[in-house]
């Protein structure tokens, strides 16, 4: 994923109100930039710290800046949660999931349970299809570990229980977490931030639910996919790991 013109270098004077962040550019001074991460952005919104935006091509924007990237632990890590379905559709194109290869036809935003919206549909000629969530990652507590989430979210646990209709159905079902930093090795559920979604995910683990977890290598001219994660085998106690694209 290109950025076109590259994102532009700032420091972080604060952010506010979950979807609005002061940063200073040099030359510009401090401007108002848009925040597209409904999260709490655990360690990531310290003031001071080097982030980076991207400047909206369109004169009629209210905000003209958007905050795409947040410094930690010396990389740029995404704290864009839009960018995540563009980062995944790319892993698809690229067939950076092995068990998804098989499928010729991915289409997005396709209406599916009770109303709802799935981020993708995957599908080919003699198979079931594939319902895909993606879910952006941001936050690390301990060093090469990412987590999700990092706030409580009803929504989340919502999905899963969608994902887990289109299973009894006979369908295939899966969620993608896009680490969006690429400090981290392996991926785990943050379920004392989140219980119920945690939960949520280890009864629809048991009925067939995949989990799959990428990072994201990023510079301030284009993020990409990176190498897959380990995914913890549980949310609680030791870590253990299974397999690569396992939970």
């Amino acid at each position: 994923m290109q950025f076109d013109p590259p994102l532009i270098e700032a420091r972080l004077v604060r952010r506010y109100k979950r979807f609005l962040a002061d940063v200073e550019i040099e030359g510009q001074g401090v401007v108002v930039a848009h925040c597209p991460n409904p999260g709490r952005m655990t360690g990531l919104d310290a003031t001071d710290t080097r982030v980076w935006v991207s400047r909206a091509g369109r004169l009629d924007r209210k905000l003209a800046f958007t905050l795409e990237y947040v410094e930690a632990n010396g990389q740029m890590t995404g704290v864009n949660t839009h960018r995540a379905n563009s980062l995944a559709r790319e892993a698809l194109a690229l067939g950076r999931i092995e068990a998804l290869g098989a499928y010729d036809e991915v289409r997005a935003e396709v209406a599916y349970h009770e109303k709802s919206r799935v981020d993708f549909r995957l599908s080919a000629a003699g198979a079931p299809p594939l319902w895909l969530e993606v879910k952006s990652v941001t936050l690390s507590r301990q060093s090469g570990l990412a987590e999700f989430p990092d706030t409580p979210s009803e929504r989340a646990a919502r999905h899963v229980e969608a994902l887990s209709a289109m299973i009894a159905k006979g369908d295939r079902a899966a969620i993608l977490f896009v680490v969006q930093r690429s400090d981290c090795s392996a991926f785990r559920l943050a379920g004392d931030i989140d219980p119920s979604f945690a939960r949520a995910i280890r009864s629809a683990r048991h009925s067939g639910l995949e989990i799959y977890a990428l990072s994201v290598e990023a510079s301030p001219e284009r993020a990409e996919i990176g190498p897959a994660l380990r995914v913890a085998a549980s949310d609680d106690g030791d870590l253990e790991f299974g397999p690569v694209f396992s939970v």
